[in-house]
């Protein structure tokens, strides 16, 4: 981060403001039984995301969120506090999910970002993209899942 982005909101960057080997830490979010339920019932209807007794005989121990439900609340957390409001233009997709630790009723989540890589685009030079490694964690900063993100963002200066 250079001495004129120190204090910029990060909706307000540009491709230029992103700097490999960035680290930002945002959260948090409460992953509440009912949302659980809820989107296990609309999305993954497994039965350890289902119903909470049937989930403590089985191989969690307890009802757990879906991972696309914990996916789901890292891009929240990632569109309300990363990614640019006035230069962001999507993503052209993503890296290698990784759900390494059950999401359970209860937990707080936050999230934790590396930018890895920025190029500038040789093609139209109004924009670059920036590889970036997303880490959820819990309330005891343990990782329940990775995410390798591209996001491509316009430029403040087109030279």
């Amino acid at each position: 981060m250079t001495d004129s982005t120190k204090n910029l909101p990060l909706h307000d960057f540009y491709f230029e403001d992103y700097v490999p080997g960035s680290v930002y830490e945002f959260g948090s979010i409460r992953v509440e039984e009912k949302d659980i339920i809820d989107f296990a019932e609309r999305y993954d209807p497994q039965p350890f995301h289902l119903d909470a007794r049937k989930a403590k005989d089985g191989p969690y121990g307890g009802l757990i969120a879906s991972g696309w439900h914990t996916a789901a609340l890292t891009m929240r957390l990632l569109v309300d506090n990363f990614i640019s409001k006035v230069a962001g233009m999507g993503s052209p997709g993503s890296g290698a999910i990784q759900f390494l630790k059950p999401v359970r009723p209860g937990d707080e989540l936050s999230i934790r970002v590396t930018i890895l890589k920025t190029t500038r685009s040789r093609s139209k030079p109004d924009r670059g993209s920036y590889r970036i490694l997303v880490e959820t964690m819990n309330q005891r900063r343990e990782v329940v899942m990775t995410r390798e993100g591209i996001g491509i963002v316009r430029c403040r200066n087109n030279a």
